[in-house]
């Protein structure tokens, strides 16, 4: 037992969080590094200063208070999803795990179920852990993939009180179908189920997918999550947010902290969302670099997955983690996400993504040779 580990256990921590580690992901300091699914274009120019500025009138503030309602913010983005939306219909926290954190302050805690369908985000069992709420995990097929008809039984079998989708899902990065999520939400009345669509790469996806957001209407126990740290480049400001119905912002309220939102946040977020036409067109261009990943790694008799994220889940390795270690002496930082015969890699820009490329060529064929 690691000597940090014994000081933990001295301290009289809850029981079901005992023997856990932290999220965490390698943060090594590399040239290349594409292993969290950041946004690694970066901040046009135009919205650099746009926030810039946005966050210097905040300032001038600071000794009071932010809008608790951060109204303008809830605002801005309904205008940005459509869909029919209104403010009320929107909430938002210091990133889309807030978001879901407060969703299970709520509806989640002892004696009640958080449901789910592994490998996806691995934040969602411990969540469930933080708030005291069980964690239910039915795996998915051999292919990673989950049929309404599975959905649909799982959460029956579970009594789930709370059912979380992703889509498109991490680590694999596919999406659902609509009928998936209808599946999980009919499946869940019997139990008053809150159903969550995990939505946070959903700019990402092909032309055409579908978002659950058009499920919303008549569907009061269901929520769309989302997030500003992928499509609109801001992981380092902590944005996300939600919609569904409005009262379930009213039951959020009842478990936030105060002003949760801070001005430079919501500064922040509402600049960004004023210049939301140049940072999708940074997006478009990280969809070109995903499907280059997924052709260059078919050539190369790998198994890409079918991607509607900003990464790329690939499988055909015989041994996974040579492979992450090779790129990694080549400067290129990618994920091993503990699956075998399978890494994931972010698609980044142009130069990063060829650097990748040219690693795993390299290295796929002095593998045969």
């Amino acid at each position: 037992m690691s000597e940090q580990l014994e000081r933990l256990n001295r301290l009289p921590l809850r029981g079901n969080l005992r023997g856990l580690e932290p999220y965490g992901a390698p943060q090594l300091d590399v040239p290349i590094l594409l292993n969290v699914n950041e946004n690694t274009h970066g901040l046009p120019e135009t919205v650099h200063q746009a926030i810039v500025s946005a966050v210097s009138a905040a300032a001038a503030g600071l000794n009071r208070y932010p809008d608790r309602e951060f109204t303008e913010l809830r605002t801005a983005l309904s205008r940005y999803l459509e869909h029919g939306l209104t403010a009320e219909n929107i909430w938002a926290a210091n990133g889309s795990n807030e978001v879901l954190q407060q969703i299970l302050q709520a509806f989640g805690g002892p004696g009640r179920t958080l449901l789910s369908f592994p490998p996806t985000y691995s934040m969602y069992p411990l969540l469930a852990s933080g708030t005291d709420t069980e964690y239910v995990a039915v795996p998915r097929g051999a292919d990673f993939t989950i049929s309404p008809e599975a959905v649909a039984a799982a959460v029956a079998e579970a009594a789930a009180n709370v059912v979380v989708l992703c889509s498109p899902n991490n680590p694999t990065g596919t999406a659902l179908g609509l009928d998936v999520v209808e599946a999980a939400y009919e499946a869940g009345e019997a139990s008053n189920a809150i159903v969550i669509v995990d939505e946070a790469y959903a700019e990402f996806a092909h032309a055409g997918t579908p978002s659950a957001l058009t499920l919303l209407p008549g569907r009061e126990r269901l929520i769309v999550s989302r997030t500003m740290s992928k499509a609109f480049a801001l992981a380092g400001a902590r944005v996300g947010y939600l919609a569904a119905a409005p009262q379930i912002a009213d039951a959020l309220r009842l478990v936030r902290l105060p002003y949760h939102l801070s001005a430079i946040t919501q500064a922040t977020a509402l600049a960004a969302l004023e210049h939301a036409g140049a940072l999708l067109a940074n997006v478009e261009d990280i969809k070109t670099q995903r499907d280059r990943i997924v052709d260059g790694l078919a050539e190369l008799g790998l198994k890409p997955a079918p991607s509607d994220s900003n990464f790329v889940f690939f499988g055909g390795l015989d041994d996974p983690h040579a492979v992450w270690q090779g790129l990694l002496e080549t400067g290129v930082l990618i994920r091993d996400v503990g699956i075998p015969g399978h890494l994931r890699v972010t698609a980044g820009t142009e130069a990063e993504t060829t650097a990748f490329l040219d690693g795993i060529k390299a290295l796929m064929s002095s593998r045969v040779s």
